[in-house]
């Protein structure tokens, strides 16, 4: 039997947005439960927001799982499987398939874990549809005292986001996509971040020299999560799988230019592979961004400690943040990349975004008085 299929297939999307949707209800109906009898609109958003972040959180890891347990192609087509909204209409064909390759791509565990990952990506856009518009109606009821152009720009973030994940399936993976894709979603968490820091501000005063460490940091922060994610999106993690050293030495050989060429398939290369010192180029291009970041937020979170007790609980997160990312770091190197550390690592990766982010929006020097909180809210917040 032929298991050749068209890699996008909008047949099933119906059938996949239904099932996150009614995914996407539970935790909704949790959420207005909880919630109700609120009379501060903007604190609600706000609590919807971080609600909708820790899912996200969650989702992120999955993400991880999805792709280090090698199911990423589980389901060789997009939004469904085989042109199914599920894998049980599609099991003659995953079937073929994994008699095939047992250990291939395709086999029935792989596609269930893929297709979970579309359900709750779908169910997590279902939700962020609905902050939206919860947001645009406060915008319009307060007279534009509780902004919506963040959660607007978050819903935009998130269709670009599933479009990508499209990409990644019709272009078998292809490095550069995986990697926008995985820095989408760290993205995503940033943003979710920034509207619930918008709809209730609570300043962190910091000295300008500590708020520069920190737009510092945070920069940095994103260029070695890139490099993380096109180690990643490379499967480069062992080429190194010794430390400090790499193959035994300190500088090892590496192409530098074949591993960094962006437009190529996984794999791919000038010769028609991607020669392992490519390989080993990216690993060590993302060991040499932590010798750099590490120490750079070490200082950074000293001196934020030395700063006063407002600031000394940010400065433990960040410092338990780097002992955690470089334990789980050096526990992919030398323990052969196990699941459990790698999926750790990136979600050290993911709370070093959301805290970085919240202390921007904390310590951002306020243009105008605060008036996404009503005087309710401020009465609120202040108890």
């Amino acid at each position: 039997m032929s298991t050749a299929v068209v890699t996008v297939d909008l047949a099933p999307l119906l059938g996949v947005l239904a099932v996150g949707t009614g995914v996407a209800l539970v935790p909704l109906a949790w959420f207005w439960r909880r919630s109700r009898g609120g009379d501060v609109p903007a604190l609600r958003l706000q609590a919807f927001a971080w609600f909708i972040l820790f899912l996200s959180f969650d989702l992120v890891l999955f993400g991880a799982f999805t792709r280090l347990s090698d199911s990423g192609l589980g389901c060789p087509d997009w939004p469904g499987c085989y042109g199914h909204a599920s894998p049980i209409g599609a099991s003659v064909h995953i079937a073929a398939a994994e008699a095939d390759v047992p250990t291939g791509a395709v086999t029935v565990t792989k596609a269930w874990i893929e297709m979970l990952h579309r359900y709750a990506a779908t169910a997590i856009g279902a939700l962020v549809v609905v902050l939206a518009a919860l947001a645009v109606r406060a915008a319009r009821r307060s007279g534009g005292r509780i902004g919506s152009g963040w959660a607007l720009l978050t819903l935009l973030w998130i269709c670009v986001q599933g479009a990508f994940g499209a990409l990644t399936v019709a272009w078998r993976l292809y490095p550069a996509i995986v990697t926008l894709h995985l820095i989408g979603g760290v993205g995503l968490l940033a943003l979710l971040a920034i509207q619930a820091e918008r709809y209730a501000p609570r300043p962190l005063a910091l000295s300008p020299v500590l708020r520069a460490g920190l737009v510092a940091v945070a920069a940095l922060t994103v260029v070695q999560i890139a490099l993380g994610a096109w180690v990643s999106s490379n499967y480069a993690v062992l080429a190194c799988s010794d430390f400090p050293t790499c193959q035994g030495s300190w500088w090892p050989e590496m192409d530098v230019a074949e591993g960094f060429v962006v437009r190529r398939p996984l794999g791919g290369g000038s010769a028609g592979y991607l020669p392992f010192a490519a390989l080993t180029a990216i690993h060590m291009a993302h060991r040499l961004g932590a010798l750099v970041l590490l120490p750079a937020i070490a200082a950074f979170a000293w001196r934020l400690h030395a700063a006063g007790a407002a600031t000394r609980p940010w400065a433990l997160a960040l410092l338990g943040l780097i002992a955690w990312q470089a334990a789980s770091g050096l526990g992919n190197v030398l323990l052969g990349w196990p699941l459990a550390a790698a999926v750790a690592h990136t979600a050290g990766a993911a709370a070093l975004v959301v805290v970085l982010t919240v202390l921007l929006m904390r310590s951002a020097p306020l243009r105008t008085a605060p008036s996404s909180v009503d005087a309710g809210g401020a009465s609120a917040l202040a108890s």
